[in-house]
């Protein structure tokens, strides 16, 4: 096959792939090609693509069903213990280090958006590295988390009363997202919407879904809302795990530590040291508007290169690999 028919597959699939999130996956769509763009990160969509098509049938809901996942009920047996050490965290207030840019907590890339909405977090594991704070604060939530070989990532995470968490699609489908309910209202007015479908947390009660649907959340009600959060490996067959093991390769440049004592990743490392930089560039907003718009788009599309080189070329390398055993 030529290098210009691969080509042209390749090209195809990419925008197909795109084409698919955009107009046909689910039960909502997205308001605009606007929204798409900022929300939905078409650049990921052919790696997802490929995911979903290799996806294990328990896992193509947009909300699973958690009886079929039974490596998870270990996590939901002991969720009084693990609402313990929680609670302990909340009521120390060590949430709190999210919103201040002095904590190593704060510089986040993958949730920096949800701080300004008041959602704040504290990590456990991610993606190989166990936090050394977490290890000394939740011992027994991470010997619990221990038993389960496909929890990729798990942190507690806090939605404050009257908060929210705008709607969004989640970047990379590697994992599903799992939740716990700790500590919450126990209230329909504090709920999270997932491809059109509501689900309110109760204590004691899971929730398994596929967070590059798009979804929301709202804490209307009289509490705040605390729940273990976990990543936990989508079931895929062969194809699909080959394109995550490059996934979790990227998200283990994601790491954020808790404090002092624990790791940071290198993606993580370059977002606290050109944050400074990129909030001084934000003025240039009401000062400077053409100066503005020019810097963030090249920043942009400099990042949008980086990324589609990276997928373009693993997606060559799984058709290369496919071919060759053809």
């Amino acid at each position: 096959m030529t290098v210009g028919v691969i080509a042209a597959l390749l090209a195809a699939f990419v925008a197909g792939s795109m084409v698919y999130v955009y107009r046909f996956r689910g039960q909502v769509r997205y308001d605009s090609l606007r929204e798409y763009l900022r929300k939905g990160w078409p650049l990921f969509s052919p790696l997802n693509c490929l995911l979903y098509l290799f996806t294990e049938r328990r896992g193509r809901r947009p909300i699973m069903d958690v009886d079929q996942f039974p490596e998870l009920d270990v996590i939901r047996q002991n969720w009084q213990t693990i609402r313990e050490e929680a609670l302990a965290l909340h009521e120390s207030r060590v949430f709190d280090q999210t919103s201040d840019p002095n904590s190593s907590a704060y510089y986040d890339i993958g949730f920096r958006t949800f701080y300004k909405y008041g959602w704040s977090k504290y990590y456990l594991k991610w993606y190989g590295t166990r936090h050394r704070s977490a290890l000394s604060s939740c011992p027994e939530t991470l010997r619990i988390l221990d038993q389960v070989p496909c929890v990729n990532g798990a942190m507690f995470s806090v939605l404050p009363v009257g908060s929210k968490l705008t709607r969004h699609a989640d970047p990379m489908a590697c994992s599903m997202r799992y939740h716990l309910g700790l500590a919450t209202p126990n209230d329909s007015q504090c709920y999270i919407n997932i491809d059109g479908m509501d689900y309110s947390w109760r204590d004691g009660d899971d929730l398994l879904f596929d967070e590059t649907y798009l979804h929301y959340a709202r804490n209307e009600a009289a509490a705040d809302r605390l729940i273990l959060m976990c990543d936990v490996e989508r079931p895929t067959w062969i194809v699909g795990r080959i394109v995550n093991f490059f996934y979790k390769g990227l998200m283990r440049l994601t790491v954020v530590p808790n404090d002092e004592r624990d790791k940071r990743g290198l993606a993580n490392t370059i977002f606290a040291r050109v944050s400074p930089t990129l909030a001084n560039v934000r003025t240039l907003k009401t000062s400077n508007p053409a100066r503005y718009q020019t810097i963030k788009y090249s920043v942009n599309a400099t990042l949008g290169l980086v990324v589609s080189a990276a997928i373009v070329g693993t997606v060559y390398g799984l058709y290369s690999l496919a071919d060759s055993v053809i």
